[in-house]
């Protein structure tokens, strides 16, 4: 294992994967992309170095790496940060990993741990807690991962991520626009989200019907005095039927129509807006009001969130 000593110290920069070295280790593993996993594998240099200038590591940085597969990206990234945790599901890929660290980037072999789990459930982590979030995420789960480790792992401070450009467009959606909705306003919840940036299909192996996009958080501190699951319970009512006023949609929420805009307007909130139109303080708000003015559910009226992270 790299000592502390050595674990900021420059390294021989590694030897990147290529498409064709990619394809060779999947056939010597017998390996073939699933699509139930979402794997679309990086094969081009320029983008994961690319991928991790704009992740900003500095040699003190632990970073949390989600699916790096075959390791086109993991590479790179030991050569920035002084550790990665690489969280990998597919077994053979996380096997392979720690041997193709050791082939192209020996002296960094001692940066990287290998965890052979599902990232959007796990929980325990090896060592030092990751600093950073760097990963090709894949297409179906990008949003629960996200809202996962940034609700388990407190330690991750920022973070650049590749999804699929139209997942890209909602995570960052403003108030108001089209594409904002319930990822939207949780993932704003534990971070300022922004876009950073585009990525072509053709850099994948195999090639994606879409476009990829770029984003880049920045944790901050959530509304004072909100709680997390009460505020994504009313997150997930406001938008189960996003036409719908915010006094109709959260009606079964609040256990009525007249009790829901009671809330709202205890909130400072139009009953007449739609979910759309708000903010995840304003929903934060919401949520207080709700705790003060409805403290105990009414026969039937279920207040959690589907989905916490």
């Amino acid at each position: 294992m790299e000592d502390e000593a050595g674990a900021g110290a420059p390294q021989p920069e590694p030897r990147l994967l290529g498409p064709g070295e990619v394809r060779r280790i999947a056939a010597r593993l017998g390996v073939r992309p699933s699509k139930r996993l979402g794997q679309n594998f990086v094969t081009d240099a320029g983008t994961v170095r690319r991928i991790t200038a704009l992740a900003g590591l500095d040699a003190s940085d632990v970073v949390l790496e989600v699916g790096p597969g075959f390791g086109s990206l993991t590479l790179p990234l030991l050569a920035a940060a002084r550790r990665v945790v690489a969280v990998e599901v597919d077994p053979a890929l996380a096997a392979e990993l720690p041997r193709t660290v050791a082939a192209h980037a020996p002296a960094l072999a001692g940066r990287l741990a290998v965890v052979t789990a599902d990232a959007a459930r796990v929980r325990d982590l090896p060592g030092e807690p990751p600093t950073v979030l760097a990963a090709n995420l894949p297409y179906s789960s990008a949003v629960p991962i996200m809202l996962h480790l940034l609700a388990t792992v407190p330690t991750l401070r920022r973070g650049l991520v590749m999804v699929q450009a139209e997942v890209a467009d909602r995570m960052t959606a403003p108030p108001g626009s089209r594409t904002y909705g319930v990822p939207s306003v949780k993932l704003a919840w534990f971070a300022e989200v922004r876009k950073a940036g585009q990525v072509p299909r053709t850099v994948f192996w195999p090639a994606p019907m879409v476009d990829s996009g770029l984003v880049a958080f920045t944790r901050r501190d959530p509304p004072p005095g909100a709680d997390r699951t009460e505020v994504f319970a009313v997150v997930d009512a406001a938008f189960a039927q996003r036409r719908k006023t915010l006094r109709a949609a959260l009606a079964p929420w609040a256990g009525s129509a007249a009790a829901a805009e009671h809330v709202l307007r205890k909130a400072a909130v139009d009953p007449a807006l739609r979910g759309e139109s708000l903010g995840v303080a304003d929903f934060a708000r919401i949520a207080l009001a709700g705790r003060e003015m409805l403290p105990v559910p009414p026969p039937g009226v279920d207040r959690r969130p589907r989905t916490i992270g």
